[in-house]
């Protein structure tokens, strides 16, 4: 019998929960590969386009589905992605959504430099909580876990409750 695949977990929440600095602490505690979605769209150029009011480039989903297909394949990967609907059901064992109060997030988005628009959008999105919901209506409700991103122990706990969950899972690791 083969070895069994790693999870693959995916990280997602509005931008300034905490995404990435979460993601690679929890990387470098499990062994786990880190793939940062955005850094790959930029890098890969798998975009068709810049939206003006938002600030951002437009991704061409086609493409980055292309690009992660056999990686996710390989399991062991955590994706860190602001959006999550596109991404195939079968590529996640676990979907993590971070969550940070609104003051904690406004500070953390105006000191990267958001306003109008794009900031007030961010905002609204947490506050609605649109990425849990968009994670409920496209993953099974018991690979969802909503945690907390207010600060760095937040960060550290989800860490420790996510590493637990992956060695009970999987004894080896």
């Amino acid at each position: 019998m083969g070895e069994a695949r790693r999870p693959n977990l995916l990280v997602t929440g509005t931008p300034g929960t905490g995404k990435t600095s979460f993601s690679s602490l929890l990387a470098e505690a499990t062994g786990l590969a880190h793939i940062n979605v955005g850094d790959l769209i930029k890098e890969k150029k798998l975009y068709d386009g810049w939206d003006e009011i938002l600030e951002c480039h437009i991704l061409d989903e086609d493409l980055l589905l292309d690009e992660l297909e056999a990686r996710m394949a390989e399991g062991g990967k955590i994706v860190d992605y602001h959006c999550c609907s596109f991404f195939p059901e079968s590529w996640f064992d676990a979907v993590i959504v971070l969550q940070t109060n609104n003051s904690v997030l406004y500070d953390r988005l105006t000191s990267r430099g958001y306003s109008g628009k794009k900031l007030e959008n961010n905002l609204e999105c947490e506050i609605f909580q649109v990425l849990l919901e968009e994670a409920r209506e496209s993953y099974s409700p018991n690979i969802i876990r909503a945690m907390p991103s207010d600060t760095i122990q937040d960060m550290n706990n989800n860490v420790e409750i996510v590493q637990q969950w992956l060695q009970a899972r999987t004894p080896s690791l």
